[in-house]
């Protein structure tokens, strides 16, 4: 878990970068682990995570290195890096399974964070991402197993399980989420879960 220094300053370039983009006119939502957390999720690492359309990409950049952000074009060809202090932000154009357009842009749930509102990724759309991102090179399941049990009363498992069915890395990630009880299988009935309240800093 961050130190709580850490994760102000993670909070304090989260609102830079969206008064940035909204000062820009630019559309974005904020996805990754720090949208799970949002919706009341574990408490993210130093990174974050904001979505937007690729004919965005380059006037966002732009904007963070107006607003006094070190940024980067990485050989990856689906996301820029801008940096505040030691503070990540990853703005991602292509992610794994989901071309980023106005509809999915349309989806993202307005929600109060840290008292500031901002779109916040549709939850399935968000967790399509991260299964479909998952390969022999980067396997990692504590991450999803941590958001998996904290939101699994507001995930659309069978959604879930339709829109990833071609991964066996995800296939994997459903039999854990079900061996461990925190989904029900398709062939059994659902398990007892408890009601998980949505954060919202400004409370």
């Amino acid at each position: 878990m961050p130190e709580p220094d850490a994760f102000a300053t993670l909070i304090d370039t989260l609102k830079l970068s969206v008064a940035t983009l909204r000062g820009e006119g630019i559309p974005f939502m904020l996805g990754g682990s720090l949208a799970a957390w949002a919706r009341g999720g574990p408490e993210p690492k130093k990174d974050l995570d904001l979505m937007l359309k690729p004919e965005d990409a380059d006037r966002a950049l732009a904007a963070l290195a107006g607003a006094g952000m070190r940024t980067a074009r990485p050989a990856e060809e689906w996301l820029y890096k801008a940096w505040n202090g030691d503070v990540l932000v990853d703005l991602i154009f292509s992610p794994s399974g989901i071309e980023i357009d106005d509809e999915v842009l349309a989806r993202a749930d307005p929600i109060s964070v840290m008292a500031v509102s901002m779109p916040v990724m549709d939850l399935e759309d968000m967790l399509v991402t991260m299964l479909l991102a998952l390969d022999e090179h980067c396997l990692c399941y504590s991450s999803l197993l941590g958001i998996a049990r904290s939101l699994r009363e507001q995930i659309d498992w069978e959604q879930l399980r339709s829109r990833t069915g071609g991964s066996p890395f995800a296939k994997a990630f459903f039999t854990m989420v079900e061996e461990l009880g925190i989904a029900a299988s398709p062939s059994r009935p659902p398990v007892a879960t408890r009601r998980v309240r949505v954060l919202d800093g400004g409370a």
